[in-house]
C-alpha cells in the first residue's frame, strides 16, 4: 500500500538539537520503529512464561504476535489530528512549530494554521482509541491504546462522546469527516490504519481479537516500554552518544530513513548492554548449594529443594522453618528450578526495610556472580528502594556499557532507571515495590510488566501488617494471574496468613479460592517446619524432616522493676562476662535506657545503641559496627550492653548471650529469641543457658501506655497468657504463634472481650484504609477501563505511592547539618564546602511525627530554612529538592515548638518547650 504525502507529512516528534539546528521524526517513522521494537521485545526480551499467558486462549501463536507488531504500529494514531499537529514543542521553538505546520499545509491540510482547537481535551492517547473504536476496534485493545500513556480511560468512556463533543479535534471541524478539511484527516487515519493491518496481517480492525484483563495489562506494559525504547534517540556509552533512534532534519523526509537498518542499528546497541538468563534445569539440588554457597545442604534444605523441584506446575511456595536454617539458600535454590519450570528468567526478592535489602543485596549478588561466571552472561541487577544510590556495594557494580568481555559479570544497566527500574532481570528491593503492584498508579502497567517475569521471593512474610497485607493480597492475585512462582518465607507465620496467601493466589491463576489438598487438616495445620506448595490445584504441604533440628530451651523470666535497678540487674547479669541484648519498643525508651546504662555501667562494659532515629549514615556504621562486634565467627567484647528497639529483630546476623525484651505480640517475641545464642560459642557461666527476660508487664492485661500504643492489647495480653516459663524452639514456635493468632485459643483467657473488639474494629479500619487506592482483582471479562480511577483523582508519585501502601504515620525526611562560625557542617564535623553533594543528600534522617503533625506546616518551615541557606541545591542532582534542618553549635535548634538534640551515641532527641 503506497502511502499519500499528505500521510507522509504528518510529524511524531520534533526537537532543536546542540547545534539549533531543526530535527522531526514523521509518524509513520516512530509506528513502524515502535512495531520493530516490541516485536522484538517480544520475541527476544519478555520470557515465555509471559508469551505463555499472552497466547492463552489462542490456538493460533502467529495472532498474538501480529497482535503485539499492531499495538506497537497502532499505538499512536491519535497523533493523526488537527489537535496534535498543531501543538507546539516542548522547546517552544517557534521557528520549528512553524516549519512542520508549513510542511502539512503543503501537503493539503488547508486552513490548519488558523484553527482555534482546545488541543487539552483530546490528548493522543485518547484520541487514538476514539479513532480505532470508531473504526470498529474492540474495547480491550482499544483501552489499552487509550491507557499507553501510564493512566487508561474512565469505566464508562464512551468514544462516541468524545468524537461528537470534540469533533474539530479529530476532523478540524464541528463538522467532522464530511467537510473537505475534515476529510483530510480520516484519509490519512485510514490510510495509516490500513497500513498497518497490512504490515501485521489483519484484514480490518474487527479482525483484531479480544484479550483478557491480565494480558491486557502486559500488553499495555509492552506498548509503553516499546514507545519509550523507540524514542530514545541515543544511548551514552563510553561517554559517547550512540544513536538509537534518532530524529532527521526538518530538510529530510519518510524517504531519506531506511526503517530496517534503523531498527536493526538501534535494538542491536540497547541489546548489547546486557543478556537475558537462560536458566538451566536442576537436576541436582545438591549441587547448587556446594556450587553457589560452598556448602553441603541440611536435611531440611536438601527436601525441602526436592520436593519443589518434584512439582510440576508451581504456583505459590511457602517456607516455615527457624531462624538461621538457611531459608535464604532453599529460597535463591528455588528460583534457579523454578525459573528453568516456568519459562521465568529473573527475580524479585523483597524485604520489610532497606536494612534487610541491603543485607540481602550482598548475598544475591555473589549468588548471581556464580550464574553469570558460570554461563558467561552479563546478568543486570538492581537495588530497589529510597536510598539505594547510596549504598555502596551497588555502587561499585560496574555499569553495563564498561563490560565488554565474554567471561561473565554482574551489571547495573542505566537504561533501567526512574520508572522503568522494576524491568531489571535480578531486583531485591523492600516489599513496598511488591506491593505497588496493588496501587492505582500511573503506568502500573509497567510494574506489571517487570514482575510478570520474574520469580518472586518474599522475606519475613510474617512482617506485615493488616493493611500491608491487602496490598500483599492483592498483589499475590495478580502474580497467580501471570503464573508467576512466589516463594514466601517465614519463621513465625500465623496459620491465618498462610491461608490467606494461598488462597489470594488460587483466586488470581483460578478465579476462585478452591483447592485440592493432599492434607485434610491444611485450615489449622501447626506442623513446623512446614513446606507448603500449591502445584496445579493441589496443595501439598510436607513436614517430615529429620531430628537434625535440635531443641534450644529458653528460660523466660517476667521483670517488673524500675530501669535503674534493670541496669543494675543487667551489670550482674555480665559482671563475668558476656553481650546483653535490650529490645525495647520506642526510641525514647531505648534512649532512656542507653542514658542510665552510660551513667551506671563500669567502664569496661561496651554500650551501643540502634534505632530507627539515627542519621543514615550514622546509622550504617553502628550496624556495621555491631555485625564486626557479634557477628558471626567475630572476636567478641569482654562485655556488651546493646540497647536497640525493633531493628533488631531483623537483618542482623548477630548473637546475644543474654535478653531483656518489652512485651510484644508472639511472633516478634519469636523472632528476638532468634538473636539469642543464636551461634555455637563458648560463652561465660553464667550466660551458659539462653535466658530471656520480658519487661513491660505491669499485670495481666496491663501493658502500658506505650506499648499498648504500638501494638493491640488483644495480641499482648495473649501472648502473655501463653508464654509459659519455658519454650524449646523451634518446636514450639508454630504452636505459639497459630495460639496467639487463632480465635480458637480466646475463650481460655478472661477479660479479653473488650481489648478483642479494639482490635477487629482497628482491623476492619485498616483494610478499608488500605482498599481505597487499590485496583480490583483480576478479571479476565473485563478491560482495561477504569482500571486506575480513583475518588480522590490524585496520581500517587514516588514517595508518596510508597508511603501508601505503609499504614504509617505521615513524617517528613530532612538533611540534617550544623552550623557554627565557620559555617554548615556535616555532623561529624566535616564542612560542607569540603564534600560532594552526594555526601550531603546521604546526611538523612526522619523527624518523628510529633514534630510535624502539621505536615504543610512543617515543609513550609523547612523550605524557607533551605531556601535561605542553601539556594543552591536546586541546581544539585543530589540535593534538588531537600529539605534541610539546622542544628546551631551545641547540635541544637528549636523547631514546631519542640527542643530537637542531635547526638552521636543516642540519635536524635526531642522535647516539648
Amino acid at each position: 500500500m503506497q502511502l499519500s504525502n499528505k500521510t507522509l507529512s504528518l510529524w511524531g516528534k520534533k526537537n532543536v538539537n546542540d547545534d539549533n539546528e531543526k530535527l522531526w521524526l514523521p509518524l509513520i517513522a516512530h509506528l513502524i520503529d515502535t512495531k520493530n521494537v516490541i516485536n522484538w521485545l517480544y520475541n527476544h526480551w519478555i520470557n515465555d512464561g509471559q508469551r505463555h499467558i499472552l497466547q492463552r486462549n489462542f490456538e493460533d501463536e502467529d495472532i498474538v504476535q501480529n497482535l503485539v507488531k499492531f499495538l506497537g504500529y497502532i499505538h499512536d494514531i491519535g497523533k493523526a489530528t488537527p489537535a496534535f499537529q498543531i501543538k507546539q514543542s516542548y522547546i517552544n521553538n517557534e521557528d520549528l512549530d512553524q516549519n512542520l505546520v508549513e510542511k502539512l499545509l503543503q501537503n493539503g491540510f488547508d486552513g490548519l494554521d488558523n484553527s482555534k482547537i482546545n488541543t487539552s481535551k483530546t490528548p493522543h492517547a485518547l484520541a487514538g482509541e476514539v479513532i480505532l473504536e470508531n473504526n470498529g476496534l474492540n474495547e480491550s485493545i482499544g483501552a489499552i491504546i487509550g491507557g499507553h500513556h501510564g493512566k487508561p480511560q474512565e469505566e464508562y468512556f464512551d468514544y462516541e462522546d468524545q468524537l461528537n463533543n470534540w469533533t474539530s479535534n479529530y476532523y478540524q471541524s464541528d463538522s467532522g469527516s464530511e467537510t473537505s478539511v475534515g476529510a483530510n484527516w480520516k484519509q490519512v487515519q485510514n490510510e495509516l490504519i490500513n497500513y498497518g493491518l497490512g504490515l501485521c496481517h489483519f484484514n480490518n480492525l474487527e479482525d483484531i481479537p479480544d484479550v483478557t484483563e491480565p494480558q491486557a495489562v502486559i500488553l499495555e506494559g509492552l506498548v509503553i516500554m516499546a514507545d519509550w525504547l523507540a524514542s530514545g534517540e541515543y544511548l551514552v556509552k563510553d561517554n559517547q552518544r550512540i544513536p538509537l533512534f534518532p530524529l532527521i532534519s526538518v530538510d529530510q523526509d519518510f524517504a531519506s530513513i531506511n526503517t530496517d537498518e534503523r531498527y536493526r542499528q538501534g535494538i542491536s546497541v540497547w541489546a548489547d548492554l546486557f543478556d537475558p538468563w537462560e536458566p538451566e534445569v536442576i537436576n541436582n539440588p545438591q549441587r547448587v548449594y556446594k556450587e553457589r554457597w560452598k556448602i553441603t545442604p541440611r536435611q531440611i534444605q536438601e527436601k525441602m529443594s526436592e520436593t519443589i523441584g518434584a512439582s510440576l506446575d508451581p504456583g505459590i511456595i511457602i517456607v516455615e522453618a527457624p531462624m538461621g536454617i538457611g531459608k535464604t539458600e532453599i529460597a535463591l535454590t528455588a528460583v534457579e528450578q523454578l525459573a528453568a519450570k516456568t519459562g521465568m528468567n529473573g527475580l524479585f526478592f523483597g524485604l520489610p526495610t532497606q536494612a534487610t535489602a541491603n543485607a540481602m543485596f550482598n548475598r544475591v549478588d555473589k549468588w548471581l556472580s556464580e550464574i553469570a561466571t558460570d554461563q558467561k552472561e552479563k546478568l543486570q541487577i538492581k537495588l530497589m528502594h529510597g536510598k539505594a544510590q547510596f549504598n555502596e556495594e551497588y555502587r561499585n557494580i560496574p555499569n553495563a556499557d564498561n563490560i565488554e568481555d565474554d567471561s561473565g559479570s554482574v551489571v547495573v544497566n542505566e537504561w533501567f532507571n526512574g520508572k522503568k527500574s522494576i524491568l531489571s532481570s535480578f531486583v531485591i528491593g523492600t516489599v513496598d515495590q511488591l506491593l505497588l503492584m496493588g496501587l492505582k498508579q500511573k503506568h502500573l502497567a509497567l510494574r506489571h510488566l517487570g514482575m510478570s517475569g520474574k520469580v518472586v521471593v518474599i522475606d519475613e512474610v510474617h512482617a506485615y501488617d493488616i493493611y500491608m497485607d491487602s496490598y500483599l493480597e492483592k498483589a499475590v492475585q495478580w502474580l497467580g494471574a501471570y503464573h508467576v512462582p512466589v516463594i514466601a518465607l517465614s519463621a513465625t507465620l500465623p496459620v491465618a496468613k498462610r491461608n490467606s496467601l494461598l488462597q489470594a493466589y488460587c483466586v488470581g491463576k483460578y478465579g476462585n479460592k478452591r483447592f485440592k489438598t493432599t492434607n485434610e487438616d491444611w485450615k489449622t495445620c501447626h506442623s513446623y517446619p512446614l513446606l507448603s506448595i500449591l502445584d496445579g490445584k493441589t496443595l501439598k504441604q510436607v513436614s517430615d524432616f529429620s531430628d537434625e533440628l535440635k531443641n534450644t530451651s529458653i528460660e523466660i523470666t517476667r521483670l517488673n522493676i524500675e530501669d535503674s535497678e534493670l541496669i543494675k540487674t543487667i551489670n550482674q547479669k555480665i559482671s563475668d562476662g558476656g553481650v546483653a541484648g535490650v529490645i525495647v519498643n520506642t526510641v525514647r525508651r531505648a534512649q532512656e535506657l542507653a542514658r542510665l546504662a552510660e551513667s551506671k555501667m563500669p567502664s569496661d562494659v561496651n554500650i551501643l545503641v540502634l534505632h530507627s532515629a539515627f542519621l543514615a549514615t550514622d546509622r550504617r556504621k553502628l550496624e556495621n559496627k555491631l555485625q564486626d562486634a557479634i557477628g558471626k565467627n567475630k572476636k567478641r567484647p569482654y562485655k556488651m550492653i546493646v540497647i536497640g528497639t525493633q531493628v533488631l529483630e531483623q537483618s542482623l546476623d548477630i548473637d546475644f548471650d543474654v535478653m531483656y525484651t518489652d512485651i510484644a505480640p508472639m511472633d516478634l517475641i519469636l523472632q528476638r529469641i532468634g538473636r539469642l545464642h543464636r551461634h555455637q560459642i563458648q560463652r561465660p557461666k553464667k550466660l551458659e543457658k539462653p535466658q530471656l527476660y520480658i519487661m513491660g508487664i505491669n499485670e495481666f492485661g496491663n501493658y502500658g501506655d506505650a506499648n499498648e500504643s504500638i501494638y493491640a492489647k488483644y495480641l499482648l495480653t495473649k501472648t502473655d497468657y501463653f508464654l509459659k516459663d519455658k519454650v524449646n524452639i523451634p518446636s514450639d514456635i508454630s504452636d505459639l504463634v497459630q495460639k496467639v493468632y487463632s480465635e480458637i485459643t480466646d475463650s481460655e483467657i478472661k477479660n479479653l472481650r473488650e481489648s478483642k473488639q479494639i482490635f477487629e474494629i482497628n482491623q476492619k479500619k485498616s483494610k478499608h484504609k488500605a482498599n481505597g487506592y487499590q485496583i480490583e482483582a483480576p478479571d479476565d471479562e473485563e478491560t482495561l477501563h477504569g482500571w486506575l480511577d480513583n475518588d480522590s483523582g490524585t496520581d500517587l508519585k514516588d514517595s508518596k505511592a510508597e508511603a501508601a501502601v505503609r499504614d504509617t504515620k505521615e513524617s517528613i525526611e530532612i538533611v540534617l547539618l550544623y552550623q557554627d562560625d565557620k559555617g554548615f557542617n556535616l555532623l561529624n564535623g566535616q564542612s560542607i564546602e569540603d564534600v560532594y553533594d552526594n555526601i550531603i543528600a546521604q546526611q538523612l534522617i526522619r523527624l518523628p511525627h510529633d514534630l510535624t503533625i502539621n505536615i504543610d506546616r512543617s515543609i513550609e518551615e523547612l523550605e524557607k530554612i533551605t531556601t535561605k541557606h542553601f539556594p543552591q541545591w536546586k541546581d544539585s542532582n543530589w540535593l534538588k529538592g531537600s529539605l534541610a534542618l539546622v542544628l546551631d553549635k551545641n547540635k541544637e535548634t528549636e523547631f514546631n515548638g519542640y527542643s530537637v538534640k542531635y547526638s552521636r551515641n543516642l540519635g536524635l532527641i526531642y522535647k516539648k518547650e
